[in-house]
């Protein structure tokens, strides 16, 4: 499958809009169409916590489910919450476990804690039995992270106890890859074997271990089911070679100024940038407060983002301030380079992990980074 969704077309010169950001949901469905394929016969969940990784979690997971998703995944009850009043049938588990006297909320929205610790475990148990009913719950089994998930002292103190497991559902055994990125990495196969030690430990119910770069490690890393997450929205999971997914969102901003400048002027906050050649420069209504992390600018001897207008690329010139950027059109042909064209930010040319590549970051950043400024078009729905 190609890398590139097809370039959503340009709004025109006749709106009133300087910004605007194109969510691809056609791209988003044939993204998890193609982790289905590659993960049979495990199923293939949907992580859609942040808001969908910033991207709108009631069109993502819309779209999700009318593709044939049942199994999701949130960080927070509340985001559980808000996901059950949109898919009122669909199994939601909340990654950041049972907070202190959340069991109740869970139960009457029917949603699966990941328990995180003995004394989570204990606390879903006791629920359990106070309502006489065993609920379905998840167990998060740390591999050697060190984040959330039960310890081996946690794991020691909660298999020993035969009747506990009686008490609940245990519905998910799951864990989580630290270093699954990068795909040389020796960890990645020593939580695979330190996972299959301690799922034996519990009750037999369906494993979970890979995310998005996880089911690029391969087969033996699917189990039962895999929690893709940044693939399903068009970011690469790892970082060698080229990602097999389909961009999804694609960011532009209008030229408001074109203007001159002769050799030796500076370009924009703090002079950074001084001009080694007469150059024409666009101004583009797009900044940090788009999701253009300032660490994208381009100072004197640095390489910032690089734009398209059409088919040609415009580097950035200076720094990133929160409503503008300065780009180099000096190389562009005219009939491109008018006020009010649309350079492209972040799209089919510029991958959101080329631009955390950029930036210093990784692609989830970009994308929960976006902020609500720019006019948000859904299409392919």
């Amino acid at each position: 499958m190609s890398g590139a969704a097809a370039r959503p077309q340009s709004p025109g010169n006749d709106t009133h809009e300087t910004a605007i950001l194109t969510i691809d949901l056609g791209a988003l469905a044939e993204n998890y169409r193609d982790l289905c394929e590659r993960t049979r016969p495990a199923e293939c969940a949907a992580v859609v916590k942040a808001d969908a990784y910033g991207l709108g979690m009631a069109q993502a997971a819309a779209v999700l489910w009318r593709t044939g998703c049942r199994t999701y995944f949130v960080a927070t009850i509340s985001e559980a919450i808000d996901l059950r009043t949109l898919l009122p049938e669909a199994m939601i588990y909340v990654l950041n476990g049972l907070l202190a006297g959340t069991a109740a909320s869970f139960h009457a929205h029917n949603l699966r804690p990941v328990l995180n610790s003995a004394r989570e475990v204990r606390e879903w148990a006791g629920y359990c039995t106070h309502v006489r009913e065993a609920l379905p719950c998840a167990v998060h089994l740390d591999t050697g992270m060190n984040r959330l998930g039960l310890s081996g002292t946690d794991i020691d103190e909660v298999t020993g106890i035969a009747e506990l497991w009686q008490t609940v559902a245990l519905s998910l055994v799951m864990s989580h890859l630290a270093c699954a990125d990068d795909c040389t990495h020796a960890k990645n196969a020593q939580q695979r074997t330190r996972f299959d030690v301690l799922r034996a430990m519990f009750p037999e119910a369906p494993t979970s271990l890979a995310n998005s770069a996880g089911i690029l490690l391969g087969r033996d890393y699917h189990y039962d089911l895999v929690r893709p997450g940044i693939a399903l929205y068009g970011g690469h999971p790892q970082r060698q070679g080229e990602s097999p997914f389909r961009s999804v969102v694609h960011l532009m901003g209008r030229i408001l100024q074109i203007r001159d400048a002769e050799i030796g002027e500076t370009v924009g906050y703090g002079a950074t940038r001084t001009l080694d050649r007469p150059t024409r420069i666009a101004v583009v209504s797009a900044g940090y407060a788009d999701g253009l992390f300032r660490a994208l600018s381009a100072g004197d001897g640095e390489k910032g983002l690089t734009g398209y207008l059409g088919p040609y690329p415009v580097p950035i010139l200076g720094r990133v301030s929160m409503d503008l950027i300065s780009v180099d059109v000096t190389d562009v042909p005219e009939a491109f380079c008018q006020r009010g064209a649309w350079v492209e930010l972040l799209g089919p040319n510029v991958s959101a992990h080329a631009m955390a590549a950029q930036a210093g970051t990784i692609d989830y950043e970009v994308l929960t980074s976006l902020g609500n400024r720019a006019s948000r078009r859904y299409i392919g729905s």
